[in-house]
Order: C-alpha cells, then sequence, then structure tokens
C-alpha cells in the first residue's frame, strides 16, 4: 500500500530565515558533536564533529518557501552519496510565537530509485543530541536504500544547533570543553570539587551568552520541528528508523502524533521514564560499560592478538585487572601524548576505554592506547575525540538539550556521595556517570515538562537492542519496551556495541536483527511475540 501524498500550505516556512535576537546565528560553523551527558557516541559522529566542517543551510541551492522544500546540491563538507540532496527549512525559533524570530534547519533527501516500489518516506533520525541526521544519511543512506529495494525516500535533518543548522553558543573557555573536562570526570581521590567548580562556570556563561536560541534546543521542539517537516514533505504519514537518543524523539513523536507515524523503528532506546530522563541515562552508562567489558576482555585475552602486540593479558579476568591498575596508576602518574598539552590521565584512559566499548572496531585503537601507556618508553597517541576541544557550538547543544528537557537534582552533596558509591560499584567509570553537570545549575531549570510515554496508539513500533549496550544497556531498552506496551515488539540480538540495525555494511553486524528490522520496513511483517536473535 502506498502512503498518500498532501498537498498541504507550510505559512510558517514561506518567509526566509531571519532572526529579530541578536542571539540566533545562522553563521556556518563546525557540525556539532554526539552528546557528551547523553548517549549517543558513534565513532563516525565523533569523525564528523571534529574534522568537517559543515555549510549552514545556505550552503545548499535548495530551501524551504510557501511550504514547499527545494532540493538543490549539498554543501562539500556533507560528502554527500550518490543522489543525495540538500535543502533548508525555516521553522521558528519558538513555536509558541509562529511569527516570531524564524530559524533554519539543513534537510537531505535520497530519493527512491525505483518510483513503482515506493510506498513513502522514511526519516532517518539521529542520535545525540548532538548528533547530524544529514551526515548519518550520508554515511548509511546507500546501505538503507539498498536494504529497503527503493521502498522510501529517505530523508533527515539536522536537528537546532546542529551541523547545517542554526547554532547557539555558550561562549566556553577552551579548557572546559574537552570531553574529558566537559563530563564530569572525579578527581583520582574521588573528589568532585572541581567539577562542582566547572559545572556551574559552563552553567553561568551558557545563560549569560545562550539567550532565546539556547533555551529553544529541546526534545519537545525537535518532535515540533519534526511535525512541520511532515508537514514540508507533503506526506499523510511518516516511517522512521531512529538511534539512540533519536529513539525518544521518536517515541515522542509517535505519543503526540500517533496518527502520522506509519513504520517505526526504535534502534537501540533509554529508559523514558520521566523521572530519568537524561539523568537517568548518563548513570546508565555505569552498568552499560559493565555489561560490555567482557567482550573487550576476551578480545584482548585472544591468543590472537599477540601477533599484534595488542593480547594485554592471557585471561579476560586479567585484562580487567590490568585496565582498572592502569586507569589509577595514571591517575597517580599521567602520562605524556603525541599531543602536545593534553596527557594520559586515568580519566582520559578511562573515557577512551568507555568510546571504545561502542564498536569491535575500536577495540584495536584502545588496546594500542593501553600497550603505550605500558611501555616506560612509549608515546601514547589519544583517540581523535580526546585530542582537541569541542567546537563552542557543539557543547552547546549537547548541554543545552539535556539541561533543558527536564530538572536534574541539585544537591552538591548527594553528588558527592553518588560517586563514591558508584566507583565501587562500578570502577570501569570511575563515578563519572553520576556525577554533577551544568545541569545542577542550570538557571530557569527545565523548559517544559518531559511527559510519560504510554501505550496509547497503533502497534507500529519495532524495537531493537544488543543486549551488550555500553550506552543503553538492554536493561534500559526494556523499560521503553514496557511503557510502550502493545504498540511495540522487541528484537533482543546477542551482541555488543552501541546500535544494531545495519552497523557495518562489512557484515559485522546481525544478520537475524538486519532481516527482522528490513522486513518490518518493506512488508509491514513484524515478529508476533519480542524475539531474541
Amino acid at each position: 500500500m502506498t502512503t498518500r501524498r498532501v498537498r498541504t500550505s507550510l505559512a510558517a516556512s514561506a518567509s526566509p530565515s531571519v532572526s529579530a535576537s541578536p542571539s540566533v546565528s545562522a553563521t556556518p560553523s563546525v557540525s556539532a558533536s554526539p552528546s557528551v551527558f547523553a548517549f549517543s557516541l558513534s565513532l563516525a559522529a565523533l569523525a564528523s564533529a571534529a574534522l568537517v566542517a559543515s555549510a549552514g543551510p545556505a550552503g545548499a541551492t535548495g530551501n524551504a518557501t510557501g511550504g514547499r522544500l527545494q532540493w538543490g546540491e549539498c554543501p562539500a563538507a556533507v560528502k554527500p552519496v550518490e543522489g543525495q540532496r540538500c535543502a533548508g527549512l525555516s521553522v521558528p525559533l519558538d513555536h509558541a510565537d509562529p511569527n516570531g524570530p524564524r530559524i533554519e534547519l539543513a534537510v537531505s533527501r535520497l530519493a527512491s530509485t525505483r518510483p513503482e516500489a515506493r510506498r513513502g518516506t522514511l526519516l532517518v533520525i539521529p542520535g545525540g543530541p548532538g548528533s547530524s541526521g544529514v551526515q548519518r544519511l550520508a554515511q548509511k543512506g546507500a546501505a538503507l536504500a539498498k536494504e529497503t529495494g527503493g521502498a522510501y525516500d529517505l530523508v533527515a535533518f539536522d536537528p537546532r544547533g546542529v551541523g547545517g543548522s542554526t547554532k547557539a553558543r555558550c561562549g566556553l573557555a577552551e579548557q572546559d570543553r574537552w570531553m574529558v573536562t566537559l563530563r564530569s570526570w572525579p578527581g583520582d581521590d574521588g573528589s568532585i570539587g572541581a567539577n562542582v567548580e566547572r559545572a556551574r562556570r559552563i552553567a553561568d556563561a551558557c545563560a549569560r551568552d545562550g539567550g532565546p536560541m539556547l533555551r529553544g534546543l529541546t526534545t519537545a521542539n525537535q518532535v515540533r520541528d519534526m511535525e512541520l517537516l511532515r508537514l514540508a514533505l507533503g506526506e499523510e504519514k511518516l516511517s522512521a528508523w531512529a538511534t539512540s537518543y533519536g529513539t525518544y524523539v521518536a517515541a515522542r513523536y509517535a505519543q503526540e502524533h500517533s496518527g502520522r507515524t506509519d513504520r517505526w523503528v526504535l534502534d537501540s532506546s533509554a529508559d523514558p521514564d520521566p523521572r530519568r530522563v537524561a539523568y537517568g541515562w548518563l548513570a546508565d552508562m555505569a552498568k552499560g560499560a559493565e555489561d560490555r567489558f567482557p567482550d573487550f576482555a576476551a578480545w584482548a585475552s585472544h591468543p590472537d592478538r599477540a601477533a599484534e602486540g595488542l593480547r594485554l593479558a592471557d585471561t579476560p579476568e586479567a585484562v580487567r585487572a590490568l585496565v582498572l591498575d592502569l586507569a589509577a596508576r595514571l591517575d597517580r602518574a599521567p602520562r605524556a601524548t603525541a599531543v602536545p598539552g593534553a596527557p594520559l590521565t586515568g580519566a582520559a584512559f578511562r573515557q577512551a576505554l568507555q568510546v571504545a566499548l561502542y564498536s569491535d572496531g575500536a577495540f584495536r585503537g584502545f588496546a594500542r592506547l593501553a600497550a603505550q601507556a605500558l611501555d616506560p618508553r612509549g608515546v601514547p597517541v589519544l583517540p581523535p575525540e580526546l585530542s582537541g576541544a569541542m567546537p563552542d557550538e557543539a557543547a552547546a547543544v549537547t548541554v543545552g538539550v539535556i539541561c533543558n528537557d527536564v530538572d536534574w537534582p541539585r544537591s552538591v552533596p548527594a553528588y558527592s556521595r553518588a560517586v563514591a558509591a558508584d566507583r565501587v560499584r562500578h570502577p570501569l567509570t570511575g563515578g563519572m556517570p553520576v556525577n554533577i553537570t551544568p545541569c545542577a545549575f542550570w538557571k530557569g531549570g527545565a523548559v517544559e515538562k518531559p511527559v510519560r510515554l504510554t501505550d496509547e496508539g497503533p502497534s507500529n513500533i519495532l524495537m531493537i537492542q544488543n543486549l551488550r549496550d555500553p550506552s543503553t544497556p538492554h536493561s534500559s531498552g526494556l523499560q521503553m519496551r514496557k511503557a510502550l506496551g502493545d504498540r511495540a515488539r522487541m528484537v533482543s540480538v546477542d551482541r555488543g556495541g552501541h546500535g544494531v540495525y545495519l552497523v557495518s555494511a562489512g557484515g559485522a553486524g546481525n544478520a537475524c536483527g538486519d532481516r527482522t528490522v528490513t522486513r518490518f520496513l518493506v512488508t509491514g511483517e513484524r515478529p508476533a511475540t519480542d524475539i531474541r536473535c
């Protein structure tokens, strides 16, 4: 059955992207990073954040006028796949004031090359907060188009604050924009005094310099922007493939616009309980690391690693002991690295491990870093994400969304107690996941109250989740599954890493999981019950 297209006037897009406020900027900037505090941290997206300068919406030759998206060339920095086109969509800065200041969102499409097979539009929703949908379409679009056989036009957009869309700024000092400082790693003795000072300083800077644009960075606004995009596309309904934080965005959309959803895939979900949104996501990273680390330990103790000098120990248990001991030694005596002024501290080493757990392909790099740190004559080479400061715009969006979405605990002593307990319970993450963040000092608190997801709506959602996910643990995905009730079915995949569907074009993913998702997207067939692959 083909989804019927409708012609809808999008009055909100009739004017160009112009703001009456100086805090709204449409200048090109570096593509925003995945979230430092929440849970999307794919290596591909990190590389995009660190290395790709993405032109703003004006860099594309298309834009949205009178409700129609005018597709044109994509900026070169996007590195588009063949057939990928770009446009800009004008939306209100404040949806409660549709005639007020406007911002632009970068939008991209990979149209179906088989009109006879086309059944509608599938929205690719990135993670984060802070990941680029346009970049994700460039990275995954060709594989997704092949899998779905031309059944969809594939569309993605950069959420406000990200990539080619209008940016926010906090004016943060460079030393506060390194991942290892923006994330709240406690001191080597577990103290959080330096974290408290930095969190307060970042919150003050964002309150001073962020303005309405920063306060507009919310999940609720991303959902509203998605609905305007649907109207601009002229689609009665959308299908979607959402990943990581994007699953929360997608679930919120399905809650508020259930009649506009067709086939909905949630890949790597977190607990949507309003009491745990953002704060709970970060805390879950501690359990996620414990769930996932045995995969790395088995890899790093396998005899096959010996030839490369990457066999860290003879048994998985010994690998764990070595990693924890090395982190403690680096706490006491950091090592100089190939990056001047960026030593390999215990916190940096733990952060490198946390990133490496996202993908089997990153194991080798972390094992090499450990081997270099163990060699008295070695010079450790930091991974790219730890080798420089994030752009201010990237830091602003990663902080802004999670602090605007929900009120965080504000008691400093409570954070200190939580860190002390978590360091004992989950030593691999050293207390970072429960430590204080700028949200504890956020001026004005949450912009809107978070919503509770329910089981009301069509039964058209397919979830897929790895059993050993370092960022969104399987147990957290089960909470999303519980909230959605009979609206959803869940595919649990016996593998590790963050992100499941089409995780690797080279075949390193899970064939059973891929087949199940593809079948659902193409035919609508979904397992009758939850299954395990």
